[in-house]
């Protein structure tokens, strides 16, 4: 019987791989899994807060954007016109601003253009403000003491925290910038129609302004300065005699900003002037009582 041989078996094996996406399920799922541990991370969170946090929280993401609110409040055209400006200008910050809530109070004097600082202020302080004035790095304006005094003496008046409320809408966000107050008293206001006693009235209403403001700031990079003056009333005869003073307000931006770069002063803009006379804001004061009226 034939001896037989040996039967030789060769086995191939052939390693097939998982071609380009062998592994980006694995990618995809570490991100799913890590969003997932930062969302049970911040339930986690909100579940152990107070109340009071989950409404700052609420109210936080339920606020407009910067860009909504000008929509709103400055209308289509002013917006737009902002908004072009801006994106030449400051892009970076353009896109901030659609991402950032109206959770604090506008710069005016970051607005970009003067059109848009008239507006703002037409909006807050309406007919209240008197010969407001805008230049490339400057804001002024006046309100007459009859809006936060009784004639002739120092006590606040009836709607004096009403007022101010309204001044804080302007004066309490700016950053970077000289905020000059002055307090005018005539001396024909006071009793006795007396220099002196009209020097000591505009003296205690600066104190009580300046307190005021003060408190109010939302910035330490704004420099408070005061003035008193008593004068004679000089003021033409059809002037509106209830007034026994002003008191006056004066923004300035500085020279260098916080970070070392030059602030952007307040463009004209690209539609019609920007000129900060009276006839103007008094133009905006209008439009802005209109919306009111249709709102």
């Amino acid at each position: 019987m034939a001896e037989r041989k040996p039967q030789i078996v060769i086995k191939k094996i052939t390693v097939v791989s998982g071609g380009a996406h062998g592994g980006a399920w694995k990618v995809a799922f570490a991100d799913f899994m890590t969003a997932m541990m930062a969302f049970f991370l911040v339930m986690w969170l909100l579940a152990t807060q107070t109340e009071q946090t989950k409404k700052a929280v609420s109210d936080y993401f339920s606020t407009p954007s910067v860009i909504e609110y000008q929509f709103h409040n400055f209308g289509v055209e002013l917006t737009l016109e902002k908004l072009f400006l801006d994106l030449i200008n400051e892009p970076l910050k353009v896109f901030q601003a659609f991402l950032t809530p109206v959770d604090r109070t506008p710069n005016v004097m970051a607005m970009g253009m003067k059109k848009v600082v008239m507006s703002y202020m037409a909006d807050q302080l309406g007919s209240i403000a008197q010969d407001v004035e805008v230049t490339g790095d400057t804001l002024d304006f006046e309100i007459p003491d009859q809006f936060l005094f009784e004639l002739g003496s120092s006590r606040p008046s009836v709607q004096f925290n009403d007022i101010m409320e309204k001044v804080r809408g302007v004066t309490a966000g700016l950053e970077d910038a000289d905020l000059i107050i002055s307090s005018i008293v005539y001396d024909e206001s006071v009793p006795g129609r007396n220099h002196q006693s009209a020097r000591v009235v505009a003296n205690q209403r600066l104190d009580v302004i300046e307190k005021q403001v003060k408190a109010s700031l939302e910035h330490e990079s704004v420099d408070i300065k005061g003035f008193y003056q008593a004068k004679r009333d000089d003021r033409p005869p059809k002037a509106n005699r209830a007034s026994g003073g002003i008191i006056k307000f004066e923004f300035k931006q500085k020279k260098v900003l916080s970070d070392g770069t030059n602030p952007r002063k307040l463009s004209d803009g690209l539609f019609g002037d920007g000129d900060g006379d009276g006839s103007v804001y008094d133009q905006f004061v209008e439009q802005v009582s209109k919306r009111r009226k249709k709102e």
